[in-house]
């Protein structure tokens, strides 16, 4: 008897769904698929607004799901669900993202604004064959991306960022052929890059996770313009990669360990901020033509030789903490005193002199920074508390060097 009981209770449940349904999409004047209307009723059952949000207040199953706040219809059926108030500040939503989320098969855009959202990604979001833009960002969630998110063909945009996402990124993510924007950054995901094959893959921005390995020459594509691949572990030269990435407008590779030559085409790319700081980079750095680059970060490496004068008409250069020897170009003096160069941080090599006036004035605007090189300085100016209080280097290093 129990067990026809509870049969017969699920039966009379479903039937009343299906009256509630039926009964509010009629009242509307429209008619969303059941399959869609049950799932958004399970969905907003694994999810609550935090204090200070009101996102559900409008979700009421007895009026038309079609104008729920973040529900958007086309025809019968829902094709994009942004969970959550999407104006900057807003506290977001907790609970779980559930797995009837893989009902909605006409999904073409899944968000959920920024919040307390934990738990998995469900394995079902593979079954959105018609998602293009899937954005997961800002919450709480934990686990590994699905290998399964391969699967969705039209994929043009995954962020997942500042999670807890732990494992690796799976190579699946990489063969994804309409790809233009991966964001995975600030989680916790470790192992190689995976190549990625989308021809059309603008930004890929991996920065601040525990990714190590090396690149393969044809592991990035050239139509990429946002490259970000930051505090992470990453090791091996990068001269024959980043040579194909004429298209790069951003660039930050710090905070790794990458080795080899910096490649001198690299400085002629339309970038507005170049970042290579805080790696294993060296040998000399010669630029190809006069770099137009506002900012050029190449502290902290191992870099060496002269310093090329075609870095004169960068306006913020971060050359410190290399092996850079010889005289300061001419032309760095000029722009300085003119307030071209704004800043200009050469402490920490091996240079060993600068032609100017012991009694030129340095323009406020400015900053340069000399001190412990090969030198003994003829003008005095302030430096960052990092570059210590030592004027010049030892005599014994600067012999050696020599």
């Amino acid at each position: 008897m129990s067990f026809l009981f509870r049969k017969n209770v699920n039966f009379f449940i479903y039937i009343s769904h299906l009256i509630l349904f039926f009964s509010c999409t009629i009242v509307a004047g429209g008619m969303l698929a059941p399959v869609d209307f049950l799932a958004l009723q399970t969905i907003r059952r694994s999810l609550e607004d935090l204090p200070g949000s009101n996102y559900f207040a409008s979700w009421d199953f007895s009026s038309d799901p079609c104008k729920f706040a973040g529900v958007y219809c086309r025809g019968n059926r829902v094709v994009a669900l942004n969970l959550g108030d999407p104006r900057a500040g807003s506290p977001g939503l907790t609970g779980r993202i559930n797995p009837a989320i893989g009902k909605l098969s006409a999904l073409a855009e899944f968000t959920v604004v920024p919040g307390r959202v934990f738990g998995f990604l469900p394995q079902t979001l593979s079954q959105l064959k018609n998602l293009k833009f899937l954005a997961v960002s800002r919450n709480f969630i934990s686990g590994q991306i699905p290998v399964t998110l391969g699967q969705l063909r039209g994929l043009r945009t995954l962020d997942l960022s500042f999670n807890l996402l732990t494992g690796r990124i799976p190579w699946s993510i990489g063969t994804l052929p309409e790809l233009s924007n991966a964001i995975l950054s600030h989680n916790r995901l470790t192992g190689p890059v995976p190549p990625f094959g989308s021809r059309i893959l603008t930004r890929l921005d991996l920065k601040h996770n525990s990714l190590s390995g090396s690149l393969s020459p044809l592991s990035l594509p050239p139509s990429l313009q946002y490259l970000s691949i930051s505090w992470n572990r990453l090791t091996g030269p990068l001269d024959r990669i980043l040579s194909r990435l004429g298209r790069l407008s951003y660039l930050d590779l710090s905070m790794n360990m990458f080795t080899g030559r910096i490649p001198g085409i690299i400085f002629s790319f339309p970038i507005s901020n170049l970042q290579l700081q805080r790696n294993l980079f060296s040998g000399p750095v010669q630029p190809v033509h006069f770099v137009t680059i506002p900012t050029v970060d190449l502290s902290f490496n191992q870099l060496s030789g002269e310093i090329s004068p075609l870095f004169s008409t960068v306006e913020n250069l971060y050359l410190n903490n290399n092996r850079f020897t010889g005289q300061v170009p001419g032309s760095f003096v000029d722009r300085i005193l003119s307030g071209g160069l704004r800043i200009v941080y050469l402490q920490h090599n091996y240079l060993t002199g600068i032609r100017i006036n012991p009694s030129a004035e340095i323009p406020r605007s400015s900053s340069l920074c000399l001190q412990y090189n090969c030198m003994v300085l003829p003008i005095e100016t302030p430096c960052p508390l990092k570059a210590g209080k030592q004027k010049s280097r030892p005599a014994q290093q600067c012999r050696w060097r020599g």
